[in-house]
């Protein structure tokens, strides 16, 4: 198929302006962006990996993150002083990570250390949300994770502390609790609009993961009968999932894993083989690209409209005005006690597989 004559001249536009600034440039883009923008950045993968990148490249001057906001945000926290982060599109935000904002996860921090202690709890922070939740979980002795590294994560709060405040999505810290074991009598749900975030003073004292009442719109798009359906279409495909979905699709699933997973557990598999993936629909299609040898399927079709708002020409309008435009910064203050918190998280080991 031939490439339209304007994104032809956009992408030759971007590549004139990157070789122009040379090392002085990283271009960082996420699993879900779409083909055009993966081709053209420096470093692809999830939120850790580029968390990593981020941190790892202290020499570049200019990070441009083809991404949504608190990936970008987190690359700010961990740049140097002579380091600019800009992002394409400033409006490329994250459903999930509006769902818990520094007010309702300070009550309820409250409300559960007057019943436990706050010694006891560990707060941790899904990387889908904002600077001030990092901070917050900096300050009380928390850290941050990704869905590459959950569990590990999980594993070092609960050998600091009895109990873990994970937010703010429930789905990825159920299936990580259920993975290590926990009864479902030691995992309740914080609805920040209920009082006590809908649980009684017994249901706080013995619960050991307590999930803020969050999630993701692409992953929670996946239901039981989507895989049912394609079980009996393909009943020789593997189904792989991302863990943010519910807990009844992941029981479902052969296997279930991050972005980076599911990279390579497509990469891994055998000429031949059918893999029916549940996670947003454009690294699903650019995994079918470059995997021919083998069938790469949909569970069911799920955009993340916030990913998409990246393109071609917001990319190269940010290049033209390289270190002026959609500047992403963070107030010192919160920017320090973030940085214990992620610095905390890249010490963790990655379950990449």
């Amino acid at each position: 198929m031939a490439v339209p004559v304007e994104t032809e001249k956009l992408v030759g536009d971007i590549r004139a302006i990157k070789e122009a600034l040379g090392k002085e440039l990283l271009i960082l883009t996420h699993h879900y962006q779409r083909k055009e923008i993966i081709d053209l950045g420096d470093f692809r993968g999830d939120s850790f990996g580029l968390s990593q990148k981020a941190a790892e490249n202290s020499q570049v001057r200019f990070i441009v993150f083809c991404g949504v906001h608190f990936m970008a945000e987190s690359a700010a926290i961990l740049a140097q002083p002579h380091q600019t982060v800009q992002i394409p599109d400033y409006e490329a935000g994250c459903w999930m990570a509006d769902m818990a904002d520094s007010h309702d996860v300070e009550k309820a921090w409250e409300e559960i250390a007057s019943i436990s202690g706050d010694s006891t709890v560990v707060p941790l922070v899904y990387m889908n949300s904002d600077a001030y939740l990092k901070a917050f979980c900096g300050r009380h002795g928390g850290t941050v994770c990704t869905s590459s590294n959950a569990d590990q994560a999980m594993r070092w709060g609960f050998s600091i502390g009895q109990k873990i405040l994970f937010f703010p999505d429930q789905h990825l810290g159920r299936n990580v609790g259920n993975q290590m074991g926990l009864k479902p009598e030691e995992m309740i749900v914080w609805d920040p609009k209920k009082p006590s975030g809908g649980n009684g003073p017994e249901d706080i004292a013995r619960a050991r993961l307590i999930l803020w009442d969050g999630y993701c719109l692409v992953h929670t798009r996946f239901e039981v009968e989507h895989i049912l359906q394609m079980r009996e279409k393909f009943p020789e495909a593997k189904i792989v999932v991302h863990p943010e979905c519910t807990q009844e699709v992941v029981a479902l699933s052969d296997a279930c894993g991050s972005t980076s997973f599911i990279v390579n557990y497509v990469k891994n598999a055998p000429p031949g083989a059918t893999i029916i993936i549940g996670t947003e629909i454009n690294l699903i299609h650019r995994l079918a690209l470059v995997n021919r040898d083998k069938t790469v399927l949909e569970l069911h079709r799920s955009l993340c409209p916030n990913m998409f708002r990246i393109n071609l020409k917001n990319l190269l309008w940010t290049l033209e005005n390289i270190g002026q435009v959609n500047v992403v910064t963070v107030p010192d203050a919160v920017k320090a006690d973030a940085l214990i918190a992620l610095n905390q998280m890249l010490k963790l080991p990655s379950n990449t597989g």
